[in-house]
């Protein structure tokens, strides 16, 4: 899929003494997070990430951002700044490296460890380099300066880009959680900081720029994670994300202070926690965690699963335990939590989930109806912070739908920015930035890349398209066969059906029609092929309308003898 820019071509040569900026994904869309930066023939990248399907979009993987407009220039690109790693931020860096294998990777530590193991799976290895708040350094012509933010995982970093045509401050994901469990706070004051020197351009994160107020501590969370533990009678079940350090440790922390033995259940959690171990980021009292396999020689009461699925995705742990297709059971009086926000598009999914298993029998706890999740993104409250610290010429929202885009684009202009300095744009609009002044100057190619296997942009919207039709519609094949000699018809036509009607006879009427029309062609002198072909799928199209008011996929099929 594309978005057309009307009346916006191609962008004009960048002057000498400009920026530009260009967001291949993360705008009208929460994921798929990608800004190319530009200044003196020299690209900067920051964050590549992926975006996930949605119900019209069946059998694929993963959405990528579309790289066409930087392919051919991968060798001007001085690094990519990875802000933080959860996975629309850092899940297409595999895609892009496949392009160009030592473009470095900057970021945090826990960041880089995350990185490395996810790309050891795909089998690169990358070039990276380790930052800290508070270092600036350079690459090529973008001095980069990194600031520590809070969010719902550790060692996320804001970015602060200078070149000679201004200060640009990239936030990232962030709130302002005044509690954090690792007492690492968002730098408000590097951003007071900032804004003193002046900030050209502020790219700041929209999620909830609709929800007023500020944010509810992490730590709001420990103790409705301890009355559920308390009340539970049988094992505990909680789904989160396998890069949500911080509520992993709180829930460890419950199942050790009400003795239950944890096992971490789905490969990213293994694998993500225990990289988050290894680097002191995770506390894991001795013997606390076990083998999920061993959780039956336990009894209940003495069970913590901590598990993926959260999002209600199909081939997570929880939604094959809700569908009894796990080799862990669920079992009626089992307690499972569901410590996460919806990301928008997954409604039903979770839905279908949470009814699974409480058909089985489980209680299910989930933010509707307990305190047991927090937002990793600030509202609209300590959105205005930011904006009356740094004080910019110039305001870009980012990461976020159209909704949180404009919302955030109010915020901004009620602390007083002209409404002509903000810059309200999407995917593919390339944005410049030159004498102080940030305006929408064209656009670039910007579709989605779609990810189906090992297929990585085979699949497109015509290939949708046809996935869609079988699966609401089915399809139908017509097959006959035909001399061409004789102009007659000598076998056929034999009609099939999958997804369409599972009473064959119906097709007698339509079998009937098809013969009719067949004849009566050629006996007008038709024996093309295709133009037969085309004449049988015209011909069942009609009589399904008629009779069934659907459309199925036709596939004719002319055998020619």
């Amino acid at each position: 899929m594309s978005r057309p820019h009307p009346g916006l071509g191609s962008p004009p040569p960048l002057p000498p003494s400009g920026l530009r900026i260009t967001p291949l994904g993360g705008l009208g869309e929460i994921g798929r997070n990608m800004t190319v930066f530009e200044h003196a023939g020299r690209l900067l990248i920051v964050d590549c990430g992926v975006l996930f399907p949605e119900n019209d979009q069946p059998g694929i993987d993963l959405i990528l951002p579309d790289f066409s407009s930087i392919v051919h220039r991968l060798d001007d690109v001085e690094a990519i700044v990875l802000t933080h790693a959860h996975e629309d931020h850092i899940g297409a860096v595999p895609y892009l490296l496949r392009e160009r294998a030592d473009i470095p990777l900057i970021g945090s530590r826990l960041t880089l460890a995350l990185m490395v193991a996810k790309l050891a799976e795909h089998r690169l290895t990358p070039v990276t380099v380790e930052v800290v708040e508070g270092d600036r350094r350079p690459w090529g012509p973008f001095e980069c300066e990194f600031f520590a933010v809070n969010h719902s995982i550790p060692d996320a970093m804001a970015v602060a880009i200078r070149t000679e045509a201004g200060l640009v401050l990239h936030t990232g994901d962030f709130k302002m959680d005044q509690l954090p469990l690792d007492g690492r706070l968002t730098d408000l004051g590097g951003f007071a900081r900032l804004g003193v020197e002046g900030v050209d351009l502020l790219m700041s994160d929209s999620t909830n720029a609709e929800v007023p107020g500020f944010v509810t501590s992490e730590r709001e969370i420990a103790p409705v994670l301890n009355g559920v533990f308390r009340e539970a009678r049988k094992r505990v079940i909680v789904a989160c994300f396998a890069s949500h350090v911080h509520r992993v440790q709180q829930v460890l922390d419950a199942a050790e202070a009400h003795g239950r033995s944890v096992a971490l259940v789905g490969r990213s959690m293994l694998r993500n926690m225990g990289v988050a171990r290894d680097l002191g980021l995770l506390r894991v009292p001795p013997g606390l965690i076990i083998d999920s396999r061993d959780i039956d020689a336990l009894p209940d009461r003495n069970i913590c699963l901590i598990s993926t699925g959260s999002q209600g995705e199909p081939l997570s742990a929880l939604s094959r335990m809700a569908n009894r297709d796990h080799s862990i059971r669920i079992n009626p009086g089992d307690t499972v939590v569901l410590a996460s926000s919806l990301i928008p598009g997954n409604e039903n999914a979770v839905f279908r989930v949470i009814n699974g298993l409480t058909r089985i029998g489980a209680r299910v706890v989930h933010k509707g109806v307990a305190m047991v999740h927090t937002s990793g993104h600030a509202p609209a409250g300590e959105l205005l912070y930011v904006l009356n610290a740094t004080r910019p010429s110039n305001v870009m929202p980012i990461h976020g739908e159209w909704r949180h885009l404009r919302a955030h684009g109010a915020l901004a202009e009620a602390t007083g920015l002209p409404p002509d300095r903000i810059v309200l744009a999407e995917d593919g609009m390339v944005i410049d930035l030159v004498d102080g002044l940030a305006r929408i100057t064209g656009a670039v190619p910007c579709g989605y890349v779609y990810v189906d296997g090992l297929a990585v942009g085979d699949v497109g919207e015509s290939s949708l398209k046809d996935r869609r039709i079988l699966g609401d519609e089915g399809f139908i094949s017509i097959t006959v066969v035909v001399d061409a000699a004789s102009g007659k018809v000598v076998g056929g036509p034999e009609l099939s059906a999958r997804g369409f009607s599972d009473a064959m006879s119906n097709f007698d009427n339509a079998r009937q029609v098809v013969e009719e029309a067949l004849a009566e062609a050629m006996r007008g002198g038709m024996t093309d092929k295709s133009a037969l072909g085309q004449l049988m799928r015209r011909t069942v199209g009609r009589w399904v309308n008629e009779n069934y008011r659907r459309r199925p996929m036709i596939l004719p099929v002319v055998v020619e003898v």
